[in-house]
């Protein structure tokens, strides 16, 4: 396994064909996708689209969303990661967007805040970014302490794909 990023109690890998079983297990949970805007996947096939789909996300942009594993027991939590944005959303196109999804069993322990501040630095200070920007439902409270606990900050209020969405970035 090549680790890519590290932080005290996670590590950050590429996504692999592997994972597929356990991101199927993720998203196909209709609780994940609560504030996601789309629907929970619904066979294993989709969650192997979704693992390839992220791969050439790597090779085109050297970038993607990581699978991210607990360092403790080893086992994968979900995914992490920035994602070149080459459409445009919000007035902004070919941005850097943090995101994370975990599992339900590892919600509220405080992952996805260090997963957050683990590529927050990573972005900064290993991409020399300037920016990085990321959206959230409104509703979405604990993705919105996330979000701030990191260092981004609420900038607007926007629709994406007729939902409404709050726009966070920060600025080096």
């Amino acid at each position: 396994m090549k680790v890519l990023l590290e932080s005290p109690r996670l590590i950050f890998r590429e996504l692999v064909a592997v994972d597929a079983p356990l991101l199927f297990e993720m998203d196909s949970n209709q609780e994940v996708h609560r504030y996601l805007g789309n629907s929970p996947l619904t066979n294993p096939e989709e969650a192997e689209a979704v693992v390839l789909f992220i791969q050439k996300q790597y090779r085109e942009n050297g970038i993607g969303r990581w699978a991210l594993i607990e360092k403790q027991s080893g086992e994968f939590m979900g995914w992490a990661g920035l994602k070149l944005v080459k459409e445009e959303i919000n007035g902004h196109s070919n941005f850097y967007d943090l995101g994370y999804r975990l599992m339900p069993k590892y919600w509220g322990r405080g992952y996805a805040t260090e997963a957050a501040k683990t590529l927050v630095k990573y972005a900064f200070e290993t991409l020399k970014l300037k920016n990085l920007f990321a959206f959230v439902d409104p509703d979405n409270k604990a993705s919105i302490r996330v979000l701030e606990k990191s260092g981004l900050q609420s900038e607007t209020r926007f629709l994406y794909e007729g939902q409404a969405h709050l726009w966070f970035h920060i600025y080096l």
